[in-house]
């Protein structure tokens, strides 16, 4: 690319996961080495708009149209969009049919593609086969003190009620090679932490696209270990199924593993987790849950749960309650069940009522409240490690603990990117206060 050729602008609004936010990274590295695109936060001034979009959420098409319209009336003249992410996997041309003034559509699983469809007006790039798992994506130059890197595409799962697989394809493994070659970069850019990303991360290593032997997400961990200058190691989401005894011994003993794990729950009922293809019963999760917490005292364990999904009695609802009485988790994220396109989940009949929904859904969010405010109150006059890395206009200085608790302290830039010790003086549900340590 000729040196004096004058950049232009890209606006990228990203919804959803982390894999999404990973995603868009890596769509600005490749415009920016490739096509000489710059980001901007004011989207006016773009020449280049991208919608990173999500399907996992509540009516993310009435979302996305809603959301490509706006911008179409603000964007300046000449302007293009774009649309890519889960939902443009699933919409593909529909999108276009429906927005014409949308430029191009790329899906999940295409995201190295960038470069070429931007240029070509009415691109459409949703293949859920094709492999990128291999492809070395351009620098994207973070100076933050964390990364996250991608360790798989796909999945291959058959959960009941979710779209992922339909939108993302088949489960492959990234070489580890290549994600330990990730993480150095980020090294170099000053980041001391990395957070690995997929959509079941401990399955990784039963497929790789140059048919290499398998292997493990235990033995990545390990790996990545080793890398000096990395002094924590975070990832999402692991599933529940594959937490074998050699996995959550690593968990235990590794320092550099940070003592935070999610653990998705959906639901407590194991005859509601046969319907949703889940693969473990209510007995098999309390028993990885309570062998986490005999070896880790100071873990804290985070979750997902759906209320009402199709066929949950009030028996099923109990387990579910009794589940999260017996783990106590230090957060819950709770989803009222709705359907999504391309799910077995869509077909079910045995719909529960919104009204019921809606009081489970209640009753979860009050008693995780009530947890979360003794989780946080317990660590009050504890001493903490905490990573800072974010300074604020009223003279605080915020970071996360080895367990990814937020704490705030009176602080200066000299803290940014350091590991430091901190009394921990009061808390609120979500975040913590504290003193420095001389």
């Amino acid at each position: 690319m000729a040196n004096n050729e004058k950049s232009k602008k890209l606006f990228i609004q990203t919804l959803g996961c982390q894999m999404n936010s990973t995603d868009s990274m890596h769509m600005i590295a490749e415009l920016k080495e490739h096509k000489n695109y710059d980001v901007t936060e004011t989207m006016e001034e773009a020449d280049l708009i991208i919608i990173n979009t999500c399907s996992v959420r509540e009516k993310p098409v009435q979302k996305l149209f809603s959301e490509i319209g706006q911008f179409n009336v603000k964007k300046k003249p000449g302007a293009k969009i774009g649309v890519s992410g889960c939902t443009a996997s699933h919409l593909g041309q529909d999108i276009i049919k429906r927005a014409p003034y949308v430029d191009f559509v790329l899906g999940a699983r295409n995201i190295s593609k960038i470069s070429e469809v931007v240029d070509i007006k009415g691109s459409v790039e949703i293949d859920i086969k094709h492999d990128e798992s291999t492809y070395e994506f351009a620098e994207y130059k973070n100076t933050m003190y964390r990364t996250s890197v991608n360790i798989s595409v796909g999945c291959d799962k058959e959960c009941t009620y979710c779209i992922v697989p339909a939108t993302r394809g088949v489960e492959i493994s990234i070489p580890p090679e290549m994600i330990i070659k990730e993480i150095e970069k980020a090294v170099n850019n000053g980041a001391v932490e990395v957070t690995l990303l997929g959509q079941n991360v401990n399955s990784y290593g039963r497929r790789f696209t140059d048919k290499r032997p398998k292997s493990t997400f235990t033995q990545l961990l390990k790996d990545i270990s080793k890398i000096p200058e990395i002094k924590r190691i975070r990832f999402t989401s692991p599933h529940p199924l594959h937490m074998d005894d050699t996995f959550i011994e690593e968990f235990a003993a590794n320092d550099k593993i940070s003592k935070c794990i999610h653990m998705p729950l959906q639901s407590g009922s194991t005859s509601i987790l046969k319907a949703m293809k889940r693969g473990y019963s209510k007995k098999w999760f309390l028993n990885r849950a309570q062998k986490i917490k005999d070896l880790v005292p100071n873990v804290r364990i985070t979750t997902d749960i759906i209320a009402g999904f199709p066929g949950e009695t009030d028996e099923d609802f109990e387990d579910t309650m009794d589940v999260i009485r017996q783990v106590k988790f230090d957060q819950i994220f709770n989803f009222k069940y709705s359907p999504r396109p391309n799910t077995a989940a869509e077909k079910m009949t045995d719909l529960v009522e919104n009204k019921v929904a809606s009081k489970r859904l209640t009753e979860i969010i009050e008693l995780s409240k009530l947890q979360m405010d003794v989780h946080m109150r317990a660590k009050v006059g504890s001493v903490m490690e905490v990573l800072f890395e974010d300074l604020k206009p009223n003279g605080e200085i915020a970071g996360f603990t080895d367990n990814y608790c937020q704490v705030f302290v009176k602080g200066s830039d000299e803290l940014l990117g350091k590991i430091v010790k901190v009394k921990i003086i009061s808390n609120s549900r979500t975040s913590l206060k504290g003193e420095l340590l001389n």
